[in-house]
């Protein structure tokens, strides 16, 4: 009976999995084309193929304070259900847009219910793995999305050697109409206490985020704000030192070492504890980002992507499962919520840092500052883990 209760592959869990991956492959897959199909087919500037990733990260980070509470109080499955729905529908929109304005409102409109999903997502994965397990489970729950930013980009820019984006944007809403289906084979457990609870509070700070799960989220921001660097510049890093040809791969090596190092390192979270597993995942990240500023071959730019794929890739459901379990079961919608409206700020705050950093510094200098970042990151979490030894032992 204990065996069947620490069961992390169950039905529900396979499922938001494949909820979470379809997702963020489409997702990834307008982040890499759309501002193609903003400079070639409406005969934009870069900026604006920029401003239409902005957009929706923006609406993202707007929604998230409030939807933890809108998913308490609907439901977390009928939550999820309605907003990837909703998701689903935007992306059929696509199809007909054919002028900037009307793009970037959509574009806004696709950020917020995509706020309210993976903020359903995350708190559902965290509800259905057995908190014994939780390390190891939210780790596999992260493998789909960063399998994700492989596969999005990959279809996306091979399907446009072949099709239109028009055809591109059927495939994508094709792909969520299954997404949806994957949602409503989700089975979760919905608390009446939680509902009763929501209906007696006053609105205050506490109904918009998690204040425990607050300081581990700014610390998973440095973070964004550092792997931004990658997201947002080694496409033009690579092909600026000669290794266009190479860049492709990049990805490739990352989620390969990514895929092969979560399985043990999950297990040695849950086993060891998050100090032993962050820490060295932290020093591989720098390590990483430093290969990456001196890179002149291929070779070194993969080693640069193993070291980045064993640091980041294990960094990003470590500090989710850290920010969970600071505070209670009942509230992992919020904790979730406030652990990822600061994540994306990160994001969207380091693609701007950083392009400022390029152009008076240069890419070298970006990774090298980005490695700093990260070593500051070692101090902040080293300080809080401490303090947070201190206070469960007093």
């Amino acid at each position: 009976m204990k065996n069947q209760l620490e069961k992390i592959w169950t039905k529900s869990f396979i499922s938001i999995s494949i909820t979470q991956f379809l997702l963020f492959v489409v997702f990834y897959t307008l982040l890499t084309t759309l501002p193609l199909y903003v400079i070639q087919n409406m005969g934009g500037t870069e900026a604006q193929g920029g401003l239409v990733v902005t957009s929706m990260l923006i609406a993202a980070i707007i929604v998230r304070p409030v939807s933890a509470g809108l998913l308490d109080r609907i439901g977390k499955k009928k939550g999820l259900v309605l907003s990837i729905s909703i998701f689903t529908l935007t992306t059929f929109f696509y199809i007909g847009i054919e002028s900037f304005v009307p793009l970037m409102i959509l574009r806004f409109i696709h950020g917020l219910s995509f706020g309210v999903i993976t903020t359903a997502t995350g708190a559902i994965a965290a509800d259905i793995i057995p908190a014994s397990r939780r390390g190891a489970g939210l780790g596999y729950f992260a493998m789909a999305m960063n399998l994700a930013v492989v596969v999005g980009p990959f279809i996306g820019l091979t399907l446009l050697q072949f099709v239109s984006f028009q055809t591109l944007f059927i495939i994508l809403s094709i792909f969520m109409i299954a997404g949806i289906l994957s949602a409503l084979l989700v089975t979760v457990q919905e608390t009446e206490d939680v509902k009763t609870t929501i209906k007696k509070e006053k609105f205050s700070i506490h109904s918009l985020i998690e204040l425990k799960a607050l300081p581990i989220a700014i610390i998973a921001s440095f973070i964004a704000l550092a792997y931004a660097s990658i997201v947002s510049f080694i496409s033009v890093y690579t092909e600026s030192i000669g290794l266009a040809a190479a860049s492709s791969f990049f990805f490739l090596v990352f989620a390969g070492v990514m895929l092969l190092s979560r399985p043990s390192l999950g297990r040695a979270f849950d086993s060891r504890g998050a100090r032993f597993v962050i820490l060295p995942c932290l020093l591989f990240f720098v390590a990483g980002l430093v290969v990456l500023s001196i890179t002149t071959t291929p070779l070194m730019l993969f080693i640069a992507a193993a070291l980045i794929g064993l640091g980041y890739g294990t960094l990003l459901p470590s500090f989710q499962t850290m920010a969970i379990q600071s505070t209670e079961p009942t509230r992992s919608g919020h904790a979730t919520a406030t652990f990822f409206m600061l994540y994306d700020a990160g994001i969207a705050l380091g693609s701007f840092i950083w392009g400022l950093v390029v152009a008076g510094f240069g890419y070298q200098s970006l990774y090298l500052i980005c490695a700093a970042v990260v070593l500051v990151v070692m101090v902040m979490f080293n300080t809080y883990y401490k303090k947070q030894q201190k206070l469960q032992n007093a």
